[in-house]
């Protein structure tokens, strides 16, 4: 499995961009950083999109795509939780604010949307993903991503503290997941669903018990302006689990 961070970040400059991550090429998970990121002859390839949940950060390339499948006469097939549905019918390709490519054209709509029900395993492009509910601030789920040969990612989206319900469920050997602030926020992070690095030490210690083991961890989802204070944090936490955590960043490529 060959896995680049498109984006890597929650707020977007010439140096860094929203999240999204691209799966050999074909399958993409959430739309931050999307299109910005692929030539259109790579964003052809694309086969699916997984996203996460409904904040804009996560789904604002869906109607940049869908314009350029649509001028292309092609689909795309988009996979989420129904609040995500509803939002991008009810606010982003709702034929006001955008073409709403959900229906149009009439027959063959560019974007064919499916809702995944939660811990439900669906065959998607060759993939085995399964959609696993998360603590946040608006209804949102990670993805367990089982490739044919076996290998397995699980990329969380957004989530806050509270994760040993989701870590019955998955058994990654690639844990993506986001680290939103510093240590000095966890206030912050605690009320609006997110995680520090000294959080997501806590939910690491409740996996490791859970499952026997910790897998490579990438963090994603860094506020720009905190990712120095963030960096020093993970280090020390990497050092007290002997467990290797790493930031993300934009262009980074992935084998599993």
């Amino acid at each position: 499995m060959k896995i680049q961070l498109l984006g890597a970040h929650n707020c977007e400059s010439q140096d860094t961009k929203l999240v999204s991550l691209l799966l050999d090429d074909s399958l993409v998970l959430d739309a931050g950083g999307l299109t910005s990121s692929l030539s259109f002859p790579a964003q052809k390839r694309l086969k699916a999109i997984l996203l996460t949940h409904q904040h804009y950060d996560h789904i604002r390339d869906v109607p940049a795509l869908a314009m350029n499948f649509y001028l292309a006469g092609a689909t795309i097939n988009i996979y989420s939780i129904l609040s995500v549905y509803d939002a991008l019918m009810t606010h982003l390709v709702d034929g006001k604010l955008y073409p709403d490519f959900l229906e149009r054209p009439q027959g063959n709509p560019t974007i064919k949307f499916t809702v995944m029900e939660p811990h439900q395993t669906e065959s998607i492009e060759g993939y085995t993903i399964m959609a696993v509910p998360v603590n946040h601030s608006v209804p949102a789920v990670g993805y367990q991503i089982t490739a044919p040969d076996g290998k397995v990612v699980f990329y969380s989206g957004d989530a806050g503290p509270g994760l040993a319900d989701c870590w019955q469920c998955v058994s990654p050997q690639l844990l993506i997941i986001e680290v939103t602030a510093s240590n000095r926020f966890e206030g912050f992070a605690r009320e609006s669903g997110h995680l520090t690095p000294g959080l997501l030490k806590q939910e690491l210690d409740v996996f490791q018990k859970l499952k026997g083991y910790l897998p490579r961890v990438i963090a994603v989802h860094m506020n720009p302006g905190l990712e120095e204070e963030i960096a020093a944090d993970i280090a020390t936490v990497a050092e007290e689990l002997n467990s290797p955590i790493v930031l993300g960043y934009e262009g980074m490529r992935l084998h599993l």
